[in-house]
């Protein structure tokens, strides 16, 4: 990894945050030849890449397609994820000999680590002449009158023909997360939508979570589903501060303040069948005890602490009874009162309004040479690979448009 050369005022391309998104533009557009300069607010290159996938990067997935994106603007990720896919990226960590797996629903998992995938950035970026900045606070970027990019950093002042903005959200502040790309957007006039955390965990009202704490640490398969009727089949993990786990982090980017979420915790059986074939074979077998061969016993335990389960024989137990069970077990509403916000959320929702950005490009359509690539866009996968696709397809748009300029 090149660092800054002070003697050296200006560059093709200026790239402003050396996270996935920032690294990926940077590495191709220095192996074409151009002179790019990587600036970084952070101690190290790639903190989120080091900390994604429980520490191993699920760093794509075998099932992209632009409906696993959320957007305002849902067909502007057509284009860019057509023309980088999932299939180059894993071409590019053969390459490199990285070895990894398929976790759950065609995620991609590092075999070892996510500083394989780090390295593999860092490694392309040396190929390419890259220099990278770290520890950089930028106060000043403009636009000077002949389209160069005036940049200041650290009180020395940087131009370029083009400037990348790939800054990330605000999710996970403890690793330099800033609302500078929001800023630096605004700046030039384009419209940010309203940010909120996503793939995040739900916490709920005090009483409800006292009560559902008893169940902390128990994962169920689950499907949930919001209000709008999304629905995700996935782990619901029960926590000391309210839901998580895979089905949660989804449906977390689907939920809004006031909606209620529905859980099926069993997702691959019918409670009321179960319920009235023991009733006809076991009737003296206690209720608590049947469910609790298809759910965990302390969940089973638990509602009938809440009064959501009568305690009772399975002969006592009516045909109406069985109904709420089912509906119960099988749509069980909880109202969550938030999330946990940015300090867990592995992404930002809302973001540049990408009807200011051309799709096929990431350019800014009023600024000439202003690109914007990654998480800072209105662009937000599901979890299990998605967004670090989309980091990889935005930032290929960008440098591909940049080489051809």
């Amino acid at each position: 990894m090149s660092l800054l050369n002070n003697d050296k005022k200006h560059y093709d391309v200026i790239i402003i945050g050396a996270g996935a998104a920032g690294l990926f533009c940077a590495f191709e557009l220095g192996q074409s030849g151009k002179s790019v300069l990587v600036l970084d607010n952070g101690k190290k290159a790639g903190r989120k890449i080091l900390m994604s996938g429980g520490g191993r990067c699920n760093f794509t997935n075998l099932y992209i397609e632009p409906g696993a994106f959320i957007s305002h603007n849902p067909h502007f990720c057509k284009s860019a994820l057509a023309r980088y896919t999932q299939w180059d990226f894993i071409e590019l960590v053969l390459k490199h000999n990285i070895a990894y797996h398929e976790k759950t629903l065609g995620q991609l998992f590092c075999d070892d680590s996510a500083e394989d995938i780090v390295n593999l950035l860092l490694t392309e970026c040396d190929a390419g002449g890259v220099e990278i900045a770290l520890r950089q606070t930028i106060t000043s970027i403009e636009q000077l009158s002949d389209n160069y990019f005036n940049v200041i950093s650290n009180e020395r002042s940087i131009t370029a023909h083009h400037l990348v903005v790939a800054t990330g959200g605000l999710s996970m502040p403890g690793l330099g997360a800033t609302p500078l790309g929001y800023k630096i957007a605004e700046q030039f006039g384009l419209y940010v939508y309203p940010t909120r955390a996503g793939l995040v965990p739900l916490t709920l009202h005090k009483p409800l979570l006292e009560q559902l704490a008893k169940l902390s640490g128990i994962a169920v398969p689950s499907i949930a589903q919001a209000k709008d009727g999304t629905s995700f089949r996935e782990n619901t993990l029960f926590t000391h501060r309210g839901l998580s786990g895979p089905a949660i982090l989804q449906i977390s980017n689907y939920w809004h303040e006031g909606d209620a979420i529905s859980l099926n915790l069993l997702p691959d059986g019918s409670i009321s069948n179960i319920l009235v074939d023991a009733k006809a074979k076991h009737p003296q077998q206690q209720l608590k005890t049947i469910l609790s061969h298809s759910l965990p016993k302390r969940l089973v335990e638990l509602m009938i602490d809440m009064k959501l389960l009568p305690e009772m024989t399975m002969a006592q137990l009516s045909l109406s009874q069985i109904e709420n069970i089912d509906r119960l077990i099988h749509q069980w509403e909880i109202k969550p009162n938030g999330t946990e916000g940015y300090r867990t959320a592995e992404v930002t929702l809302g973001g540049v309004d990408t009807n200011c950005l051309s799709s096929k490009t990431m350019e800014v359509k009023s600024v000439k040479g202003l690109y914007f690539i990654g998480e800072v866009m209105d662009v937000t996968g599901w979890l299990g690979g998605y967004n670090f696709q989309w980091a990889w397809s935005s930032a290929h748009a960008a440098a591909e448009a940049i080489i051809q300029a």
